[in-house]
């Protein structure tokens, strides 16, 4: 669906549900998302289903697959949540680990961004992410996002209250100049 130099951003296939399930499963992976590892192959064979028949340009979360072009290697994902009123997302990703640290994350949430920004027209897309969690809250800022919050010990997550970073893109800031409403 979209193309960058070293990816494709795709739909989700039946075939991709043993790669997320090993990604998901990875200890250091799940420490900040909402699901426990292991993440059991049926789990991310449900998981799979659900995010292939999902509507990109419909409110609610679309998951993209990213996969890494010259190896047709399914690396990770970044998922939409389009707000009803289809003028805001709010935007999230995992990458597995041995493909972290290489700009893959980075080139795929930009390429995302540029899609919801050019072709759909949103106006603003934000992301959240676990105080703790620096790689996810660096890779943020180089794709244009402000830190616009902390919301202190506001998320219950296994076991621990954790702070919250809040973060937002501006079509403008997107693009670099106003445009025209």
């Amino acid at each position: 669906m979209l193309t960058t130099e070293r990816l494709v951003l795709r739909r989700f296939r039946p075939a991709d549900a043993g790669t997320l399930a090993a990604y998901r499963s990875d200890p250091g992976v799940a420490r900040y998302q909402s699901w426990d590892a292991p993440y059991p192959l049926p789990k991310a064979q449900y998981a799979v289903e659900s995010m292939a028949s999902a509507d990109p340009a419909q409110p609610g979360w679309f998951q993209y697959a990213v996969e890494l072009t010259a190896e047709s290697a399914h690396i990770g994902d970044v998922g939409v949540n389009l707000h009803d009123n289809r003028m805001q997302a709010e935007i999230g990703y995992t990458l597995a680990p041995r493909r972290q640290g290489h700009g893959y994350a980075t080139e795929a949430v930009r390429a995302v961004l540029g899609h919801l920004f050019r072709v759909q027209g949103l106006h603003r897309v934000s992301a959240e992410c676990d105080a703790r969690n620096v790689a996810s809250a660096r890779l943020l800022e180089r794709a244009g996002f402000q830190r616009e919050g902390l919301l202190r010990r506001h998320t219950w997550i296994k076991g621990e209250w954790t702070d919250d970073l809040l973060y937002g893109l501006l079509e403008v800031d997107f693009f670099g100049v106003e445009t025209a409403s």
